[in-house]
């Protein structure tokens, strides 16, 4: 088992490196040189390797003792640096926010927007854990897409945020659906609904005559789409978010949308609230649309 190292320790390495003398550093540490030399013995037999050359001379580090040094004095001075962290936070406001991975780039640049001179950290994960996360108080809130389609569990509140509808995004090349009752017969469509409906809306694609495929997230089916000129269904707030020039934005051959909820508990963090509905629309309607796409009408 690897040794575990004290502040005591790290404390003695750095001084008998920086003085080069047990001596010097002990009289540092107000401790008598054999107290010190016995204590540099025992960490050197713990870590089972030598970290000083010690003559009559004083002290020169090995090549272990060098790197341990080092290290000694970086963390040595993060705990230096600790208490006025820990008071700083107390005064400058914070928010512990998760999402799903397809939403983070869009969510977090909103919170950015609408909180400023609030420190957000961020958390990343898959829906039913940012539930639990919120739940067990290790994350203020959290924005998902299931908080309808799923029990949540006692304490935990979902604020509706607004709703997002599937699209059909057709990258610059891709040629439009044909007209009739299956406009998509015989093209590959990508999709990725972000919620607990992928297997209801590969079913309507199929019924439409499409080879759908389930793209990893929502950016990875888009980028697929592009590369291979085919189309993707995807809910319209990421398509807006990653859309470039010469992508069309059409309404979905099939009926579906997004729900949009932040997960709080009671009381939900008054800094949230005063700036809810400037976010909501940041999310839901705000992203950087690529000149000459146009939304579906």
């Amino acid at each position: 088992m690897t040794p575990r190292l004290s502040v005591e320790d790290l404390t003695l390495t750095e001084a008998v490196a920086r003085h080069g003398s047990v001596g010097a550093a002990a009289k540092e540490l107000l401790t008598t040189q054999p107290s010190a030399s016995r204590r540099l013995s025992a960490l050197e037999r713990r870590l089972g390797t030598r970290l000083f050359e010690r003559d009559t001379t004083g002290a020169r580090p090995t090549a272990a003792g060098r790197e341990l040094a080092r290290q000694a004095a970086r963390l040595l001075a993060e705990l230096d640096a600790l208490p006025d962290q820990v008071l700083a936070a107390t005064d400058a406001p914070s928010l512990a926010v998760g999402t799903i991975q397809a939403l983070a780039p869009i969510v977090f640049t909103a919170l950015d927007a609408e909180l400023p001179g609030v420190t957000v950290h961020p958390g990343i994960d898959h829906g039913p854990a940012l539930v639990q996360q919120v739940h067990d108080g290790l994350l203020d809130a959290a924005v998902i897409t299931i908080a309808e389609q799923t029990n949540l569990p006692r304490g935990v509140q979902g604020t509706p945020l607004g709703v997002s509808p599937l699209i059909l995004f057709l990258p610059e090349g891709s040629a439009p659906p044909r007209e009739g009752k299956r406009p998509l017969a015989g093209r590959t469509v990508l999709y990725s609904t972000i919620d607990l409906t992928a297997e209801t809306v590969r079913a309507r694609l199929s019924a439409l005559g499409a080879d759908p495929r389930p793209g990893p997230t929502i950016e990875a089916a888009l980028r697929i789409a592009r590369h291979r000129r085919t189309p993707a269904l995807v809910p319209l707030l990421a398509a807006r978010w990653w859309a470039r020039t010469g992508d069309r934005l059409l309404p979905s051959p099939v009926p579906g949308q997004v729900t949009l909820s932040l997960l709080t508990r009671p009381p939900r963090p008054a800094v949230l609230t005063q700036s809810l509905p400037g976010i909501a629309e940041r999310i839901l309607g705000d992203g950087p649309a690529a000149p000459g796409t146009a939304d579906p009408e």
